[in-house]
């Protein structure tokens, strides 16, 4: 008799719901999507023409399971959000429509105007001084021997909580965006800068995300920077794999061109990984753990990049959840950041000191190499720092100093806690230039 548990032991033991992976057909409590089949839902090209782009969308597709109220504050979001609306099927389905408001995966993608909080007065759009760091257009250098390279700014979906809302998903009625789509010529120039670039070791493709670049365009650039050297890593960034896995299970040209790049680089003795962007386990189903089995059957390595954000995944419940389903999944916990200091995203940020607890609770929940780096990636370009590695905290102002020696020396960096979080006399200061001023320079010379 085997021994091996059944999907119902999972069930009857906390310990093993991380083996759990919901398998039903959720899409058809969708009124308007109650009679596709499992056949049509699993076709990647299905997913990508009926992914939901316009607030009137909303309204059709899920008819009367969404209320008024709902809609006119969803159509309210769109007012005030930095990010246009684009979420695939396999997502919208998969949110608590008797529920929205609270919904984990709503609050990702799908702003509404009740949630929103005034921006941080220390908001940058550009937090991460990506722009300033960038020597050639489409590419940021700040690390000596890394570089993050942005051949497109398009998106399967959009996040609320993107960081490059200033050009990620097109102009809003709130901002006005320089968007670009695929440009060779523009690509050439970030690889001969990179020829000349000998330190540099190690590629990050991002930007947008590396779904929607074409298998030959997939190619173009594995083969030009793998051809480079001094290349020696490459990572393909794309938070496809948690909110589209249909692609990588039926779009056999696309993960195929990945897996001729993955597969060159290995003769070269080199790395092509895939690192995705699962921020809640409300996105795992077993159309999750079937693409991670195609591409770990590849030999592809992924990694894993979350997002802290409240209401989403700052219990240490939802986060354990998260982090063993993601390694029982093959996928590796890598980081979890501290949330960007972007506009339109106050409501989604969470305290340093909230990080840190969470980082203690999950420390030891499973293998240390299971286990994901807190990090706060720096504004003004200070890159990533470890969660505790601050010089000062002042958590009652919500002020952290930061040094980066090897990244920008002698220079000091500022993260700042959500203002509506602090206590009410430290509102108050902050609402004093002054006195936030006064709280800002006490803290640096502190440091």
């Amino acid at each position: 008799m085997s021994t091996l548990y059944t999907q119902k032991d999972h069930s009857k033991i906390p310990e093993l719901e991380h083996r759990n992976f919901r398998n039903d057909d959720f899409w058809t409590k969708i009124p308007g999507w109650a009679n596709i089949t499992r056949g049509e839902f699993a076709d990647f090209r299905w997913q990508s023409k009926n992914s939901i782009k316009k607030v009137d969308q909303v309204e059709k597709i899920l008819g009367s399971r969404v209320t008024k109220e709902f809609m006119d504050d969803l159509r309210m979001g769109q007012k005030k959000t930095p990010m246009n609306i684009r979420i695939t099927p396999y997502v919208f389905s998969l949110i608590n429509w008797d529920d929205p408001l609270n919904d984990p995966l709503r609050k990702q993608f799908l702003p509404v105007g009740s949630q929103f909080l005034p921006d941080h007065p220390m908001d940058q759009e550009d937090s991460l001084g990506e722009d300033t760091d960038s020597p050639v257009p489409m590419l940021t250098h700040r690390y000596p021997d890394k570089v993050l390279f942005l051949p497109t700014t398009i998106c399967p979906v959009y996040c609320s909580y993107c960081t490059r809302s200033r050009i990620i998903g097109g102009s809003t009625e709130s901002v006005e965006k320089e968007t670009y789509g695929a440009n060779q010529k523009k690509w050439d120039d970030v690889f001969a800068y990179l020829a000349r670039s000998p330190l540099v070791e190690d590629v990050v493709v991002s930007g947008g995300d590396a779904y929607m670049l074409t298998p030959a365009q997939i190619k173009y650039i594995g083969e030009n920077l793998l051809k480079i050297p001094h290349i020696r890593r490459i990572r393909l960034a794309t938070k496809g794999i948690a909110i589209f896995p249909q692609k990588v299970l039926t779009d056999d040209e696309w993960v195929g061109a990945v897996k001729e790049v993955h597969d060159l680089g290995r003769a070269f003795g080199k790395q092509v990984v895939i690192h995705t962007h699962f921020s809640s386990p409300n996105e795992i189903t077993k159309w999750s753990q079937m693409a991670m089995d195609r591409l770990f059957s590849l030999g592809i390595t992924v990694r894993n990049q979350a997002v802290l954000q409240e209401g989403v995944n700052n219990h240490v419940d939802e986060m354990v959840l998260l982090t063993r389903q993601l390694g029982f999944m093959n996928i590796q916990p890598y980081y979890v950041y501290m949330h960007d200091m972007v506009p339109g995203c106050e409501h989604l940020r969470t305290t340093l000191k909230e990080g840190e607890e969470l980082e203690k609770a999950v420390r030891g929940t499973t293998a240390g190499f299971n286990t994901p780096t807190f990090v706060c990636d720096l504004p003004g370009g200070g890159g990533k720092r470890h969660i505790a590695s601050y010089e000062y905290y002042d958590d009652e102002n919500g002020i952290s100093v930061w040094k980066a020696p090897y990244v920008k020396k002698d220079q000091m960096f500022l993260y700042f806690d959500p203002i509506h979080k602090l206590s009410e006399d430290a509102q108050k200061r902050w609402a004093n230039e002054g006195d936030r001023n006064a709280m800002i320079e006490e803290a640096k010379k502190k440091a």
